[in-house]
């Protein structure tokens, strides 16, 4: 009985430890990246608005973003 408790709360312990703040973003060269070629993509493209991060204090996520930005617009209208 001691054993199957022990693995019982081994187990529980395991599956808390692995919570984390899923929301939590680490790589906002990607993000920003995606969020500027999507608004330029659809933007020049006269689509839709887009929903984006908007970590406009962050200078990876803003570069990233200004580069996205410039390549979905590029795209928009060699698609036309």
């Amino acid at each position: 009985m001691n054993l199957y408790r022990y693995v019982l709360t081994l187990c529980c312990s395991c599956l808390l430890a692995s919570c984390g703040d899923s929301s939590r973003i680490t790589d906002w060269s990607d993000v920003g990246y995606d969020d500027g070629y999507a608004v330029g993509y659809n933007s020049t493209c006269k689509l839709r608005g887009t929903m984006v991060e908007g970590e406009w204090d962050n200078e990876v996520y803003m570069e990233a973003y200004n580069y996205g930005y410039t390549e979905g617009a590029a795209d928009c209208r060699s698609s036309k």
